[in-house]
């Protein structure tokens, strides 16, 4: 219960610090001191400190990573190649991705619609974020030809030119997690590749699943 509050009240503190305005597009110092018009009558839990309630709206502040992702909100047109395991020819199709900004600049949104060579029309949403907690690109995935979600971490190259990400998902072959790894790459001003690698449930080996070719439109 001790914990669930501590959440719940960090989860307010930055609330209650977007309503203030003291939200911003850039990172927050470490040593930012608390909103200064905070209403007097708000009071601390018991026990804490402004520094613990700093610490909680340093937390839910959009800085320099959330600009990263941000950079890729726009329409996206696809050009997508698919391996089964085992295969070297590649099944081919479009698809367009349209990454918007959301929750104020804290998260962006992809919405893909295409067609899955010989399962028919894809539809997927995914979620991604920059938790300044853990230092980490967290995102979630769901599309239509799927019933559970992936959940992954990301890791940015030095140049910034480079996330790969690392989720995990359900095997329906051997009923057990499964590693899918994801590496985007900004290739142009307006230009980027997404390769998708997998594992093959029948020898445990990576293998390339994809491979996207996206031109952003004017």
């Amino acid at each position: 219960m001790r914990k669930t509050f501590i959440g719940l009240t960090c989860i307010s503190a930055a609330a209650l610090a977007s309503i203030l305005g003291s939200h911003s597009n850039a990172e927050a110092p470490a040593d930012a001191k608390p909103a200064a018009g905070a209403p007097p009558e708000m009071k601390l839990p018991p026990g804490w400190t402004a520094a613990d309630m700093q610490a909680c709206m340093i937390a839910g502040t959009p800085g320099k990573m959330h600009k990263r992702l941000a950079q890729a909100v726009g329409v996206w047109q696809g050009k997508s190649q698919m391996w089964m395991p085992g295969s070297d020819e590649p099944m081919k199709s479009d698809c367009t991705a349209t990454i918007t900004s959301i929750m104020d600049g804290h998260y962006t949104k992809a919405e893909i619609a295409g067609n899955m060579p010989g399962m028919g029309p894809y539809t997927g949403l995914g979620l991604y974020g920059f938790d300044n907690v853990s230092e980490q690109f967290v995102a979630t995935w769901i599309d239509n030809q799927s019933t559970g979600m992936m959940n992954g971490i990301g890791t940015l190259s030095a140049d910034g030119k480079t996330l790969t990400w690392q989720y995990t998902a359900n095997c329906p072959i051997t009923k057990k997690p499964t590693m899918v790894r994801e590496v985007e790459t900004i290739t142009g001003p307006d230009t980027k590749t997404l390769e998708m690698y997998g594992v093959n449930p029948k020898t445990g080996k990576e293998f390339k699943m994809m491979r996207i070719e996206f031109t952003k439109k004017s």
